[in-house]
């Protein structure tokens, strides 16, 4: 079984997460493609992220609609911060030696995986795939911090989708429309709680 994970703070989910999934999932015949709401990243622990509880409700509204996207809540229901290695780990625990995983992942996440916790294990674990983003940097020179990292990156053939949380955010709280850049039910969620309302995050 084919499993896809794409872990983000997802504050909020919006319609580039949904795009690059689904091309993930039908390019690469995924089973399903999870998606992981991060707890406490802990390479965000400088600024202050929306209750948990906010961030997983507005990704299950978004991928209600599409049966092979799953939440998956192990990195919110676990103490501490979150760490990709843990989960995948504990995703294998939990799927068996069956599953294969591609950690969906943008050019610059993937030049940060030096900094992450165990990546020489993580590489054991997982398939990269990376998703293109304007000014692609070359990641070949990662391997020699990470041996065998070249053979588990896939690049995905995919569009290049230029929104991001921080803009839709922005976008709220100068009370300017955010309509097609997330699902219409996240957006309803958002300002129906008011969330991002009060101040730029």
């Amino acid at each position: 079984m084919n499993i896809g994970i794409l872990g983000g703070t997802f504050d909020p989910v919006h319609a580039g997460h949904l795009i690059i999934a689904e091309e993930a999932r039908v390019k690469l015949g995924l089973n399903k493609v999870l998606f992981v709401p991060a707890g406490q990243p802990w390479l965000k622990l400088d600024r202050g992220i929306t209750p948990m509880i906010h961030r997983v409700e507005m990704v299950r509204c978004a991928i209600s609609t599409n049966p092979y996207f799953e939440l998956c809540t192990l990195e919110v229901e676990r103490p501490g911060l979150s760490y990709t290695v843990d989960t995948i780990s504990e995703l294998q625990k939990q799927l068996g030696n069956e599953a294969s995983f591609f950690f969906i992942l943008g050019c610059d996440t993937l030049a940060d995986l030096p900094l992450w916790k165990e990546p020489n294990k993580l590489v054991q674990l997982c398939h990269f795939v990376v998703v293109p983003r304007l000014g692609s940097r070359d990641f070949e020179h990662l391997e020699l911090s990470i041996p065998g990292l070249v053979d588990k990156v896939i690049q995905l053939d995919a569009p290049v989708i230029e929104i991001s949380s921080s803009e839709v955010r922005q976008r709220v709280a100068k009370g300017l429309s955010i309509r097609y850049m997330v699902p219409d039910e996240v957006e309803e969620y958002i300002i129906e709680g008011k969330i991002y309302s009060e101040s730029v995050n």
